[in-house]
């Protein structure tokens, strides 16, 4: 496809040069040709080295033609040796499916051999020449894995990207260290629950550390070939508020806010055709939110759902599966250390102290003591890999003797909880007492952190917050030790180091702040330190470095709400207004639209004139809002609001916001609101008055020192000069906005480029109008904006369409259908006058083509990935 774009009627040359090329290397080996459709061959020969021979041959002619353009064209040959009947001229059987499934796992220029064509050619390669092992590997509609390799040629590319197998369907599940120990009959009882017309609804309970999460990991990857559309994990530990399960399985989905249409609709249109397995991990502390699995299962019919959780959902149709603890040896006395070390209690504990150790072994001097501290420990695999790690400290027998005298210590839980999470608390405090002052200490002060921390915000924290005693040893000596003891875990993401807590152990640690009478000191630190981040990543808002602080902020997210809960719970309505107000762009960008909303709406509640003294939590009274900050809230909730198609909302938001900045003498904050009242305005059809709000606003900026300001009212100007069309002066503007927007080292300039293409197309410029179109859509592709590369793909949809010539038609629509698949999954219908636009300009096209041809293209489309329809929309398709 990328070279029938590129090479237009060339094309047909250098395809009879491909199938020279390629008839020749078998012709010249004994080959017959079978059959062919298209630019690919289904080819018999007598022998399995003549096969390879060929394909050799066929692999070097290619690569040393000289193909028009500089062109690279590549062939992917699979190789398998069988007995299928012959019936007329073609072959059928299952050896025959095999030889093209093997070909269809494997990349442009790479060569795949099935183990028995391996077999017999491994001893007759010549020299210079290898197979290398790929492994075994499940391919479509086969019944059993396939053993593949790969042939590797002596100056030509050996490394190509993963096998496209069953392996490779979509999937985030998280890498697992080590191998999972003793659950091998549950991780088969579940995988088979969930396939087939099993139940759609499982449910994994048990208590804290019990081990339902690393289970529930392993079975999800056991069924990655049973759906088709994937499988995907979604950690919920983090959250509280069960309004915030739908936004989380929504972004990991990939799915944006609607454009007044709430969450729910979106997800459920998402999933009525998706066969795909939700893993829900830690489900307990927003139990509530329940009801919303059950609409998800409602609306997708081949939808099933994992859930972790340690107490059941009691939804209709739900399969709950109690996960046990590892098994122990009911006698250890009697038994021998290799008899003891079948049980998985006890194997998880030897590996762990091997990891803590290398030396460490299991001896007939030890093994009883660690048979016993497993039981001690209830066969809990948290508590065994706490427990396990101190052997680097002490060695299984002292292990034991400090054990037991710590639960008698500490067996006086709740008398509601089980006995296991009694034990667990135990488990942790003894893990906890190993510890120095200062480790105890951090260690208490760290559970203030909800999603994780870095050492800098660790340091900022907790080395000396206002109004507690400082940290008297370093911050990083201390949390090194935590690591090493389990208390905390490190991880590496974007090059940094991150660290975090399992979520049992961060309700103990936050218990014991809560006793050290630190928590109010700590959560104030806290939040100071969440807002100087939010602030320090919106003043890179627009610049060059925008997109590396957007994703800071999506790592720093789930802390974010902490911060701004426990604002709303004090009253402290000016801090909870700051950090909203910044976090506005970071909202709209990646599509937590209403979770801003509700933040920033439930905060004003608190600090408009009129709020009751203790509206915050019933005691707290909320602090006087300074107007500067008050006008960039309302002004954010405006901007939210007309993001999502709620206009008269969002214009009462805006006109509070008005007198507020202009009083505070904030011409920035000025010039953005009525440059988004204009948007209001335009949006609800009155273009006459979205003009006099764009041109209050362009004269305000023009007033400023900052050009930056100038952008978004010129951009929006020539929207309206477009509508008229008067496309000079449009361009005028556009371009205008474009100097300012680079000048300041804004990015984001997509808008502004897809709007000059769609001059240029006017103009019949087509060749100019598909360059902005491509740099815009790369732009967008880069910030991972979808509704920008929806606009960028129908820009270059109406490009290709004006050309005239059928295949660039054909494309034309695909680019639509993708881009239409793209708006509804993000809920960011076209304005009216673009639709009306693309309708008009579209109909030529739908005419040429007919109407079967044409929704064909359309449903082709649709059914794209968006990473695909980039690709091919920017010429990367192979």
């Amino acid at each position: 496809t990328q070279l029938l774009q590129a090479l237009g009627d060339r094309y047909a040359q250098m395809l009879d040069d491909h199938q020279r090329l390629l008839r020749a290397a078998w012709t010249a080996h004994g080959g017959s040709e079978v059959n062919t459709q298209g630019d690919s061959f289904f080819v018999a020969f007598p022998t399995a080295l003549a096969a390879v021979t060929a394909a050799i041959q066929v692999t070097r002619a290619l690569a040393e033609h000289a193909w028009p353009d500089g062109a690279t064209v590549r062939a992917r040959v699979g190789l398998h040796t069988g007995a299928p009947r012959l019936v007329g001229v073609s072959y059928i059987g299952l050896d025959v499916h095999r030889a093209a499934r093997i070909a269809g796992a494997g990349h442009g220029g790479q060569v795949l051999l099935s183990r028995t064509t391996r077999d017999l050619v491994e001893h007759e390669m010549s020299d210079g020449m290898s197979l290398r092992d790929l492994g075994t590997y499940r391919l479509k509609d086969l019944p059993h894995p396939e053993h593949l390799y790969q042939l590797v040629l002596p100056g030509l590319p050996a490394e190509f990207a993963p096998l496209k197998t069953l392996e490779t369907r979509p999937h985030n599940l998280p890498v697992q260290p080590t191998p999972l120990i003793g659950r091998e009959e549950a991780v088969a009882t579940l995988a088979a629950l969930l396939r087939g017309n099993g139940p759609r609804l499982v449910t994994l309970t048990g208590p804290g550390g019990i081990g339902k999460t690393r289970l529930s990991i392993q079975v999800a990857a056991e069924l990655m070939d049973a759906f088709a559309d994937g499988v995907w994990f979604m950690r919920l530990s983090r959250l509280s508020d069960p309004a915030l399960v739908l936004p989380t399985i929504a972004q990991t989905l990939g799915l944006k806010e609607t454009s007044g249409q709430p969450l729910t609709e979106t997800l459920r249109a998402y999933l009525r055709g998706k066969d795909l397995l939700l893993l829900l991990d830690n489900f307990e502390q927003v139990v509530a939110a329940a009801t919303d699995v059950a609409g998800m299962l409602e609306a997708g019919p081949r939808l099933k759902v994992l859930v972790t959780s340690r107490i059941p959902l009691r939804l209709r149709g739900e399969k709950a599966y109690r996960v046990a603890p590892l098994s122990l040896a009911a006698s250890q006395a009697t038994q021998s250390p290799m008899r003891l070390a079948q049980y998985s209690a006890v194997a998880l504990f030897i590996q762990r102290a091997q990891e803590a150790t290398a030396d460490f072994a299991l001896t007939a001097a030890n093994a009883p003591a660690i048979a016993e501290i497993c039981a001690r420990l209830d066969g809990l695999p948290l508590a065994i890999e706490l427990a396990a790690a101190r052997v680097r400290l002490l060695p299984p027998e002292a292990l034991l003797g400090r054990l037991s005298s710590q639960l008698k210590l500490l067996s006086g839980g709740a008398r509601d909880l089980e006995a296991r999470q009694r034990t667990m608390r135990a488990t942790i405090g003894w893990s906890e007492d190993l510890l120095t002052a200062d480790e105890r200490t951090l260690f208490r002060r760290l559970a203030v952190f909800a999603g994780g921390w870095t050492l800098e915000a660790a340091e900022a924290v907790c080395m000396a917050p206002a109004g507690v005693a400082p940290l008297g040893s370093e911050v990083l000596e201390c949390l090194a030790t935590l690591v090493d003891h389990g208390l905390a875990r490190q991880q590496v993401e974007d090059g940094e180091a991150r660290f975090g807590m399992l979520h049992i152990i961060r309700e103990y640690a936050l218990e014991r702040l809560e006793i050290s009478g630190e928590a109010a000191a700590l959560c104030q630190a806290h939040l100071a330190s969440v807002l100087a981040l939010a602030e320090r990543a919106a003043r890179h808002y627009r610049g060059p470095r925008e997109a590396h602080w957007l994703a800071a902020l999506e790592r720093e997210h789930d802390n974010v709400r902490a911060a701004l809960g426990w604002t709303r719970a004090q009253g402290l309505t000016t801090a909870g207004l700051r950090l909203a107000g910044v976090m506005a762009r970071f909202w709209d960008i990646r599509g937590y639209l209403s979770e801003g909303r509700e933040w920033l709406e439930s905060l004003l509640t608190l600090a408009l004139p009129g709020a009751s003294a203790g509206a915050a939590t019933g005691h707290e009274v909320p602090d006087v809002v300074p107007d500067a900050v008050l006008a960039r809230a309302l002004y954010t909730a405006g901007d939210l609001a007309v993001t999502q198609g709620d206009c008269r909302h969002g214009l009462s938001r805006l006109e509070q916001c008005l007198p507020l900045a202009r009083a505070a003498g904030d011409q920035g904050q000025v010039v953005q609101t009525l440059n988004v009242m204009g948007i209001a305005w335009s949006w609800l059809g009155d273009n006459e008055l979205a003009t006099r709000r764009y041109e209050e606003a362009l004269e305000q900026a023009r007033a400023m020192s900052d050009p930056a300001y100038l952008t978004l009212p010129l951009n929006n100007l020539g929207e309206m000069a477009y509508l008229r069309g008067d496309l000079a002066r449009a361009a005028a503007y556009y371009e205008e906005a474009l100097a300012v927007a680079r000048q300041a080292g804004d990015r984001r300039v997509h808008t502004m480029l897809c709007n000059l293409g769609n001059v240029a197309r006017r103009h019949g410029q087509l060749a100019q109008a598909g360059a902005r179109y491509r740099e815009a859509l790369a732009l967008a592709q880069e910030y991972g904006d979808p509704w920008a590369m929806a606009i960028g793909l129908e820009g270059l949809a109406m490009d290709a369409a004006a050309v005239g010539a059928v295949g660039q038609r054909v494309r034309a629509v695909r680019l639509l259908g993708a881009a239409a698949a793209v708006r509804d999954a993000i809920g960011a219908p076209l304005p009216p006058h673009e639709r009306a636009e693309l309708e008009a300009e579209s109909q030529p096209t739908r005419a040429a083509l007919g109407e079967d041809a044409w929704h064909a293209a359309l449903a082709a489309g649709r059914a794209m990935s968006l990473e695909e329809a980039v690709r091919e929309a920017l010429g990367e398709a192979d």
